[in-house]
């Protein structure tokens, strides 16, 4: 049985500062009205980062905006959060940041069935030049492709 995907936030800025070297699917510890919020879609990724303290893996700075019906269950939207991950692979995680250059960046949330998930990569900065030839490949795709649309429907 396949299980339904829905993403909720995407980090859209990571693909374009980093370049993405390997991706983790990791769960995340949430209070009740956090979750409800995810579902509705309150959540953002674009300003967080991902650390690793004391054998365990947080996400700092990841904001899920507080539940209208939470009351007095509301949590502070910018606290940190820690992922769930399996021992080995934060040994491995941790063995891969102390490389210089390199660092843990959330990619997206979704929701995978009835959990929340967050999708985490390992990733190398890019530097100017990097950004602006990808800059320059999307243009070039985008101009072919309104010249293949101009040439079938002219």
């Amino acid at each position: 049985m396949a299980e339904s995907v829905k993403l909720v936030a995407n980090n859209k800025k990571a693909y374009h500062e980093y370049f993405i070297l390997e991706k983790f699917e990791t769960g995340i510890s949430l209070a009740g009205t956090e979750v409800k919020s995810i579902r509705m879609g309150k959540c953002s990724v674009k300003e967080s980062y991902v650390e690793i303290r004391g054998g365990e893996v947080w996400i700092l700075g990841m904001n899920i905006s507080p539940y209208e019906k939470g009351n007095i269950f509301n949590k502070d939207p910018l606290r940190p959060r820690k992922l769930l991950m399996h021992k080995y692979e934060i040994d491995k995680l941790n063995g891969k940041i102390r490389e210089k250059g390199l660092t843990i960046v959330p990619l997206r949330v979704y929701l995978k069935g009835s959990l929340v998930k967050v999708e985490i990569g390992l990733a190398r900065g890019k530097k100017l030049y990097d950004k602006r030839a990808d800059i320059a490949k999307k243009d070039m795709k985008r101009e072919a492709e309104r010249d293949f649309k101009v040439r079938n429907f002219g």
